[in-house]
């Protein structure tokens, strides 16, 4: 038997507020939205931290919400539909929010490229690209500008950390990573 025992330890030693696997959908979201809230409001005294981690998370949540793709991958028998991973952990440092999920491979190149291009450019060549994409009034098919992971660059002050991982000749594993500085370590 798994020493459940252990895990938990170790889940409470690495700080982790919430992990989630599973199918996303906009009630969930809801759902981890107000748990954090509340969690962050027991926690985090710095209000500025706290809108900041709560705007990042919504952000990061509806990039789920709105990329997670309806297609079913079938690899050795096991069937997996709009499934995500969620991992919300803290430090004395940070927050770090992390997300995965499975992405056409067709459509890696053209995230990479947006990715390496936000983490290419200045604070203000960031704020200019964001207001260029806004200006320039075009929307993608889920109605969006493709502002998200902008506004998480700009929000936290980092760098976006991602990474592809294949899975089969159709799919890898989008994992996305975002650190958010608490107050006096940016």
């Amino acid at each position: 038997m798994v020493d459940y025992l252990a895990l938990y330890e170790k889940m409470h030693d690495n700080n982790i507020m919430l992990t989630f696997k599973g199918e996303v959908s906009f009630d969930l979201v809801n759902s981890i939205l107000k748990i954090i809230e509340d969690r962050l409001e027991k926690i985090e005294e710095d209000l500025k931290t706290k809108r900041k981690v709560y705007n990042i998370l919504v952000e990061c949540l509806q990039n789920l919400c709105n990329h997670l793709d309806d297609s079913v991958i079938e690899d050795e028998g096991i069937i997996t539909g709009k499934t995500a991973l969620l991992l919300i952990e803290t430090d004395m440092a940070a927050y770090r929010l992390v997300t995965g999920n499975y992405i056409p491979n067709e459509k890696i190149e053209g995230l990479k490229s947006r990715l390496d291009e936000i983490n290419s450019v200045s604070k203000e060549e960031l704020r200019e690209l964001y207001k260029r994409i806004l200006d320039n009034g075009q929307y993608g098919s889920k109605g969006n500008a493709g502002l998200g992971f902008i506004d998480i660059a700009r929000k936290s002050g980092q760098k976006l950390q991602y990474s592809f991982q294949p899975v089969n000749d159709k799919f890898s594993f989008f994992s996305f990573q975002i650190d958010v500085p608490k107050q006096g370590n940016e």
